[in-house]
């Protein structure tokens, strides 16, 4: 009877073998053929990938590992939660029931010799949290006849997976090859239909293994690991193993990872703006302040003060998202630290980008060895290496290409460095270089920003085995950044050099600019070149005048020698006969001719060379005397230019004088023009008061002729109202008569004044009409002052008197009218 323990969380839904310490390999065979079976039976194992029982599932089958997607993973054996959804307890059994029955079926043999090894002797299935326990019914290897197609299908699998076991050392030592001979003839029929299957679930249970016994496999199958990475690391396994390609599973630093979040970075502001550009479709990335933002943002922080020279550069940040695709923060700040120190992209991160310009360099020349009529193009469209390649260097493709591609290159990268980069690279240019040919410069922009992205959609497998198509010789690529390196020693020194030339030559500007100040303090050059001339000329004939004096002076010297041995002969000849004397004679007056002749020549010269001297002070003199002339023609023509200025500045005077004269003449004209128009406003003034007393004195005579409907003052109605009342009473004490405005004849006949408007207001026709009908029936009115009430006085007017009343009223008007006019005359006569 075959017993198998399965540890079931309940938390997650996560299924796998309990950790059992001290397990031999044929303990985790079973083991592994139980997570195959469960597998290929549609249930997925997840697990954190760190403690020993998710180690010994990774090693069976499909297990997502810690970080595989993103998140913190949690299992059974570290209690920590868990993101995978929740699968029943009855569904898990139910799927298991009839695969363990048949693992039970398979390796029945295989377990009977490792009786000792299993830990319970029970025939039930554990599939628990804590304590839930299923049972499993054990059916005997003799039911062949019940398999069912998926079951034949599942066998094969577990055969196949218990054969690929059996090839390791380890396994064969503790299987010691019982297993290949159980249950061979129950898969014969069902192995050759299922052979893709097998390939996938072989990567599974090799990268498994590898990463189970990495340090082994690194150190004496490490171009086998090359080799798988070329082909692929599956996605759940990837976190893992770039941790262990780079070394990155145990740092120090991961430990100070929480305190570098609680500093502040200067380069803060510049992460925040660039975050929004990183993988901004990604649905990690895409939203603001979103989980992925964060995170990003805590692991680019955290290296800009652990790296405060390289601090941060915009092309690190993609690099650093994808590693948050695989794993966790710490982790992946741990990576981004190793590939900074380990695979010269902190070199290429550097404010100076050196290294870049050292892979520039080596690309140019490969594309120079392989592709010289695409670099010819390039060369003549000055279209430069780093305006395409220096994105792919940085980001190690993950901004050119899809995920999917840019992942595989990436694993490539962490297992063989920047040489992938330069493999890619020229492989793209090899499958592009037709088109490429065909472009101008703005057109290979496009190809390379639309075209060549997009390219391998279908699949990396193609890219990826052009790439490794490339030569790529290392020596070379040695020798290429020698000579980068001296190419640079030598820009260097030349900068160097054109630095010191350059600061040279500005201080020899500034000293010739000091001269050129100096110098036009000093007198013309003109003048300087013409005294130079002259001087040379003085010199020169002082020289010729010293040499011809020491020539006289050598001359006298030899003779007064010839002359000293000449008396040396003659004075033992006084005693000779005459005639000899006589030759003496005349030979002493000879020496003596010719002793005056060199005298008389000497002096000839000093008299020439006083003559000499006496011509080149004179012309010394000429020179002083035509420079004084000069001088003074150069003052002469400045007095001229001078008197010319004053007589232009006169003439300017004398305008100015002129139109001061004719602007204080039009000046007086205007004040004349105001007083004139002042008395002429005056006298016009006085006429239009004329008038106004004649419109007055016409307006009295209109008032008094009875119309008053024409006036435009209320009050001066009212004056006149009272003054017609005040003649009628006049008239009526002349003639004797009576006032009768206290008889009751007429007490309840008033007129009351309603009129409260303005003065140029009107008053109504019906005042005006009772006021003439009042007048022309001889009813005599007056008006009360200060009750605005005009009183009627039923007096009846004789006819016979109303000739006489008329008279003595037009006497009176006419009397009033001429006091007017000669009120209005010494009025007018005073202004």
């Amino acid at each position: 009877m075959v017993l198998i323990k399965l540890s079931l969380d309940e938390g997650s839904g996560r299924l796998g073998p309990p950790p059992q310490p001290n397990q031999g390999g044929g303990g985790a065979g079973l083991l592994l053929a139980a997570a195959a079976a469960a597998a290929a039976r549609g249930v997925r194992l997840r697990g954190c990938g760190t403690c020993p029982g998710c180690r010994g599932r990774a090693a069976g089958g499909r297990v997502q590992l810690r970080g595989a997607g993103g998140g913190t993973r949690r299992c059974s054996h570290r209690a920590a939660a868990g993101n995978a959804s929740k699968v029943a307890t009855d569904k898990v059994a139910g799927k298991l029931s009839s695969t363990l029955s048949w693992v039970k079926n398979t390796v029945s043999h295989t377990v009977s010799q490792m009786a000792s090894q299993v830990a319970s002797p029970s025939a039930s299935l554990h599939t628990t949290s804590s304590s839930t326990t299923l049972s499993t019914p054990v059916l005997s290897p003799s039911s062949p006849t019940q398999l069912s197609p998926d079951d034949l299908e599942l066998l094969a699998k577990l055969e196949e997976q218990n054969r690929l076991l059996e090839t390791d050392s380890k396994s064969l030592r503790s299987v010691n090859g019982s297993r290949r001979n159980s249950g061979s003839s129950l898969v014969s029929s069902s192995s050759a239909s299922s052979n893709l299957s097998h390939l996938e679930e072989d990567s599974w249970i090799l990268w498994g293994r590898i990463v189970n016994e990495w340090e082994d496999v690194r150190k004496k199958k490490e171009k086998q690991v090359k080799e798988l990475v070329r082909k692929g690391i599956p996605h759940h396994f990837r976190a893992i193993v770039w941790q262990l390609l780079c070394s990155a599973q145990s740092m120090p630093i991961k430990d100070q990872y929480s305190e570098l979040l609680k500093m502040t970075s200067p380069c803060e502001k510049l992460i925040r703006r660039d975050i929004a550009r990183t993988y901004p479709e990604h649905d990690f990335f895409k939203e603001k302040d979103s989980l992925g933002q964060e995170v990003l943002f805590n692991v680019m922080k955290a290296y800009s003060l652990v790296d405060r020279e390289v601090g941060y550069c915009q092309g690190s940040a993609f690099i650093v998202g994808l590693l948050l695709m695989q794993m966790p923060e710490e982790e992946a700040f741990c990576v981004f630290v190793k590939l900074m120190q380990d695979y010269r992209l902190r070199e290429l991160f550097k404010p100076s980008m050196a290294e870049l310009g050292l892979c520039m360099y080596q690309f140019e020349c490969m594309i120079q060895e392989h592709l010289p009529e695409l670099y010819v193009h390039f060369q003549s469209q000055s279209f430069h290496t780093s305006m395409y390649a220096s994105s792919w260097f940085l980001t190690i493709f993950l901004t050119t290409f899809p995920l999917p591609i840019a992942t595989r290159v990436f694993d490539i990268f962490m297992s063989e460095g920047l040489e992938i980069v330069f493999r890619v690279g020229l492989a793209v240019l090899q499958m592009n270089q037709a088109e490429l040919l065909q472009l101008d410069m703005e057109g290979m922009l496009q190809h390379f920003q639309k075209v060549i992205p997009h390219q391998f959609d279908s699949g990396p497998d193609k890219l990826i085995q052009a790439s490794y198509q490339v030569k790529y010789n290392a020596k070379k690529m040695k020798k290429l950044e020698k000579e980068y390196t001296t190419i640079k020693t030598k820009e260097m020194e030349e900068q160097v050099e054109i630095k010191r030339l350059r600061t040279e030559n500005r201080l020899l500007k500034q000293r010739i600019e000091t001269l050129e100040k100096r110098n036009s303090s000093l007198p013309d050059e003109e003048n300087i070149a013409r005294l130079q001339e002259e001087l040379i000329a003085v010199k020169l004939r002082e020289a010729e005048a010293l040499m011809g004096l020491k020539e006289l002076r050598q001359q006298v010297k030899d003779l007064e020698e010839h002359w000293q041995r000449h008396l040396a002969r003659t004075t033992g000849r006084w005693k000779d006969p005459p005639r000899k004397n006589t030759v003496n004679e005349l030979q002493d007056e000879l020496m003596t001719v010719r002793l005056r002749e060199a005298e008389t020549l000497a002096e000839l010269k000093e008299t020439k060379q006083r003559m000499m001297e006496m011509e080149t002070q004179n012309q010394i003199n000429s020179n002083h005397l035509r420079r004084a002339e000069q001088e003074i023609t150069n003052l002469q023509g400045k007095v001229q230019y001078l008197s010319a200025q004053n007589k232009g500045l006169l003439a300017q005077l004398n305008e100015a004088k002129r139109r001061q004269a004719e602007i204080e003449c039009k000046s007086k004209e205007e004040v004349m023009a105001v007083r004139l128009r002042e008395a002429d406003r005056i006298a016009a003034v006085a006429e239009l008061q004329q008038h106004i007393a004649e419109l007055e004195i016409q307006k009295e005579e209109g008032k008094i002729q009875g119309q008053l409907n024409k006036s435009d003052s209320n009050q001066y109605i009212r004056e006149l109202k009272d003054q017609i009342a005040e003649l009628h009473h006049e008239i009526k004490c002349l003639k004797g008569q009576r006032d009768f405005s206290d008889q009751p004849t007429f007490d309840g006949i008033h007129i009351v004044n309603h009129f409260t408007g303005d003065d140029e207001s009107f008053h109504s026709s019906d005042e005006d009409f009772i006021t003439s009908s009042i007048q022309e029936s001889g009813v005599n009115f007056h008006l009360h002052r200060r009750t605005g009430q005009m009183a009627l006085d039923h007096t009846v007017v004789d006819s016979s008197d109303s000739d006489t009343e008329e008279s003595a009223l037009q006497t009176e008007n006419s009397d009033k009218m001429v006091s007017k006019q000669r009120r209005m005359e010494s009025y007018s006569t005073t202004v």
